[in-house]
């Protein structure tokens, strides 16, 4: 694999940074260790700029070329938080954290970010200016949106952004991409089902929520199989259900149901949260019971764009020898938010055979880092080439 060689020399280092984060991993904005060895190593490879605090715990590095005669700026973005997971690997390295990991690779995202950071602080061979962005809480706490709303883009004229995310499963190494709708818009809704609670003897006296939710769970299916061209996409999950009362005989007075939709358009969106609604209520009111449902809005799709993903694939090429078709992704990714900020490519590079993200036995893989940092290297030298 046609590597630079500058990113086999650093391997070890990179790989030690890797592994120092993921002993001490950080869960959405308590990022403050990470972002300190951050801000730490970007001033020690000579970036011409560092601010942190950028969305609450973000840090940005600054990298000018040997020229600016383009006045291009494009942006490079990791993701830095960990997850509530106890590990379970059993690594020397394993988390000093008990009940955080990371369980999705952000401490591999970090350090091949900060790899590529130090080759081009190094090399600079490239006429324009580098923005490398360290994002916190990409895992549900839209960390991607706070930096945006804290003038990222516009503080720094940011014109592209690009990012990254290793994927179990798949070679390492090998990178997929796909332009368009690429990961998920993610809601979540809960469901409060009122009715009137009782003896579970005498059924007859109550109105029972426990029977208008279970009406309500299997009518919600009907979203996907009835409303939504099956063309489309879209999932709707109910994922817990409580109720008011846990005795065997006492029919309670009110359920709760939580659940996500995942959709990957905005119109879909927009039908699934209506329909979820019209049918809940009406369900419900026809169990003789009455429904209040809260619908929050999550990441929104996380869209690809042409020029940037055909781009971002042919310098996965130059660097693995082939970049594949991505498949569609039901999961969401706050990335979403810069690219509707600005144009740029989302990517995959395979992690080989391990165990799935968010899991608590999965660990990025290390042979990975020389793949990602060169992508990142060269997505910046050959969309700003030096004069």
């Amino acid at each position: 694999m046609p590597v630079k060689n500058r990113f086999s020399e650093m391997h070890r280092d990179i790989t030690s940074w890797r592994r120092d984060l993921h002993e001490h991993p950080e869960i959405l904005f308590e990022t403050h260790r990470t972002a300190k060895v951050v801000a730490e190593k970007l001033a020690e490879f000579g970036c011409d700029e560092i601010v942190t605090g950028i969305g609450r715990t973000g840090v940005v590095g600054v990298i000018k070329g040997q020229t600016d005669t383009k006045g291009m700026v494009v942006g490079l973005r990791a993701d830095m938080d960990a997850l509530p997971i106890l590990e379970e690997t059993g690594l020397p390295y394993a988390s000093k954290t008990k009940g955080a990991m990371h369980a999705c690779g952000h401490d591999g995202h970090t350090a091949m970010l900060l790899g590529a950071a130090r080759y081009l602080a190094e090399t600079r061979n490239f006429d324009g200016t580098v923005v490398v962005i360290f994002q916190p809480a990409e895992e549900g706490g839209g960390g991607g949106r706070e930096m945006c709303e804290d003038g990222l883009m516009d503080r720094w004229n940011i014109q592209e952004v690009y990012g990254m995310h290793n994927w179990p499963g798949v070679e390492t190494g090998r990178f997929a991409i796909r332009s368009g709708s690429f990961f998920a818009a993610t809601d979540q809704f809960t469901i409060q089902i009122n009715g009137r609670g009782g003896h579970a003897a005498k059924p007859q006296e109550t109105a029972d929520p426990v029977v208008a939710s279970a009406q309500i769970i299997a009518a919600l299916q009907s979203i996907s199989s009835r409303n939504v061209d099956p063309v489309d996409q879209v999932v709707v999950s109910v994922t817990s259900v409580e109720t008011s009362s846990k005795a065997y005989n006492v029919i309670p007075s009110s359920v709760e149901l939580r659940g996500t939709v995942r959709t990957l358009s905005k119109d879909v969106r927009k039908l699934a949260e209506q329909r979820l609604t019209e049918i809940t209520e009406l369900t419900a009111r026809a169990m003789g019971t009455s429904a209040n449902v809260k619908y929050h809005h999550g990441y929104p799709v996380m869209i690809n764009h042409d020029a940037q993903t055909e781009f971002a694939a042919d310098v996965a090429r130059s660097v693995s020898g082939a970049c594949d078709e991505a498949p569609l992704i039901m999961g969401g990714e706050d990335f979403a938010y810069m690219l509707e900020e600005r144009p740029g490519a989302y990517i995959l590079v395979g992690n080989g055979e391990s165990a799935p993200v968010h899991h608590p036995e999965y660990n990025f893989n290390d042979d990975a880092i020389l793949a990602g940092c060169s992508w990142w290297a060269e997505i910046v030298e050959q969309r700003m080439p030096a004069a």
